[in-house]
């Protein structure tokens, strides 16, 4: 069994709670101040007070830890930042999506930018275009595109005028074996799209 812990055990584990606290709350004022007079700074003033390069001149494997400091600005992080993502291949992003880029928060500040999102129907109509397209893409009643041979081949044989029933029969009836060979072999050379399954599901709610 653990031994329950005394009175006193337990005040000074309370007293150093209350102290780490206070020191976190006088952390947070100090910084909050500083940030305070950071604002009414210029970023060439920031940089000289903090022994920092300027951002724009740095390039890949220049060190751009001393910019992650707590005390440092958070536009002069971003900058920053941003530099390290632009400047290093193996992290610059080829699909222009660059993180610390742009300030997306800023709605004014966002240019050129479009979206299939619509306000009070989210992307539906995107979607349902989408499917539109998909259904389209895998209709099977598509015609297929034959040579000009299986073409004719795949048209039954006129019949010749016969003076009777007899001889109509005879006359209608084509070369089984001539015409199969013939067809077969244009088959193999036609290339069919492949099919594709469509399912459709009733609504089975009651």
């Amino acid at each position: 069994m653990t031994r329950r812990a005394s009175f006193w055990e337990r005040r000074r584990a309370g007293v150093k709670a209350e102290e780490a606290s206070a020191q976190q709350a006088a952390e947070e004022q100090a910084l909050a101040e500083q940030q305070v007079l950071n604002a009414e700074k210029s970023d060439e003033e920031l940089l000289a007070e903090f022994d920092l390069p300027d951002p724009d001149t740095m390039k890949a494997g220049d060190d751009f830890t001393a910019f992650m400091a707590k005390a440092i600005p958070d536009h002069l992080r971003r900058r920053a930042l941003r530099k390290l993502w632009v400047s290093d291949p193996v992290l610059a992003c080829l699909d222009d999506l660059v993180d610390y880029a742009d300030d997306y928060t800023q709605v004014s500040a966002v240019t050129d930018f479009t979206t299939s999102y619509q306000v009070g129907k989210g992307l539906r109509e995107h979607i349902k275009d989408v499917a539109v397209k998909s259904a389209n893409a895998s209709t099977p009643d598509a015609p297929i595109d034959m040579p000009e041979e299986m073409a004719t081949l795949a048209q039954p044989a006129p019949c010749s005028v016969a003076s009777s029933v007899e001889e109509s029969e005879l006359a209608c009836e084509p070369d089984d074996e001539i015409e199969t060979e013939a067809l077969d072999a244009a088959l193999d050379d036609v290339q069919l799209p492949p099919r594709r399954m469509a399912f459709h599901f009733e609504d089975q709610s009651s």
